[in-house]
């Protein structure tokens, strides 16, 4: 199947503001949407929502609207580790696929509610360890991007 532009969303709960982790990861997504052009992929957004009330239901609720007609990852921490290559692979996949749009989902400070996870295509796991979620959304963010330099070649990843 032809190569098509698979656009990539970073779904987020909570707005950062002018936080650090927040800069981080705009930048991180600029810099895919720039070097993924070639490749098929991007834009790379970053769009956060917020719940009306607290509580991962409520979020869940926040976050349903923008996953229509998407590949749904969602990070847990009980999803899968892959390596920065595999990762890489795997969006190539799916824009190989055709797919048009893949949906990174990054929950609250309690996670994502079940039934997102269980909606979702895929988890996705940065190890054993908890992660702040202002962190990990920048930890994605950076992950994307090399995920773009590793299918374009760049040496910025290192196996």
């Amino acid at each position: 199947m032809g190569r098509g532009q698979l656009k990539i969303t970073l779904l987020t709960v909570g707005k950062l503001g002018r936080a650090t982790e927040a800069a981080l990861a705009k930048d991180y997504a600029e810099r895919a949407t720039a070097a993924g052009r070639a490749l098929g992929l991007g834009p790379v957004e970053i769009l956060e929502v917020e719940a009306r009330k607290p509580g991962k239901a409520a979020e869940a609720a926040a976050l349903g609207p923008h996953l229509a007609d998407s590949h749904v990852i969602a990070c847990d921490e009980h999803g899968q580790a892959l390596a920065s290559r595999a990762f890489a692979e795997r969006i190539a996949r799916l824009r190989d696929d055709g797919v048009r749009r893949l949906v990174l989902v990054v929950g609250g400070a309690d996670g994502l509610d079940k039934s997102l996870l269980d909606a979702a295509n895929a988890r996705l796991a940065f190890g054993p360890q908890t992660w702040p979620h202002a962190l990990v959304r920048a930890m994605l963010a950076e992950q994307v991007y090399r995920a773009v330099t590793i299918l374009a070649g760049s040496p910025y990843h290192r196996d």
